[in-house]
């Protein structure tokens, strides 16, 4: 790699406030808050809207939406199509 051309990789904490869960990985982004984490060191802190905590996907808490109704709905809007 060429020197003085990438940014600055470093450790990070990004935390979901909504799920109150918070996890330690390496980025380029800044922050200037900061946290102390359970090593004792101090890191940079990014607040997320959503992570794998609190995401409907990942803790199963997901709607399913009721795709049949909504065809038929289309259909007798716009008429059904012939081929």
């Amino acid at each position: 790699m060429r020197p003085g051309i990438h940014p600055d990789y470093h450790p990070v904490v990004f935390r979901d406030k909504a799920a109150d869960f918070a996890f330690l990985t390496r980025s380029t982004i800044t922050s200037s808050r900061t946290i102390e984490w359970e090593d004792g060191n101090t890191y940079p802190l990014v607040d997320i809207d959503i992570s794998s905590a609190s995401h409907p996907f990942w803790t199963g808490k997901g709607r399913i939406l009721d795709t049949a109704g909504r065809v038929e709905k289309f259909e007798r809007r716009y008429g059904k199509r012939s081929r």
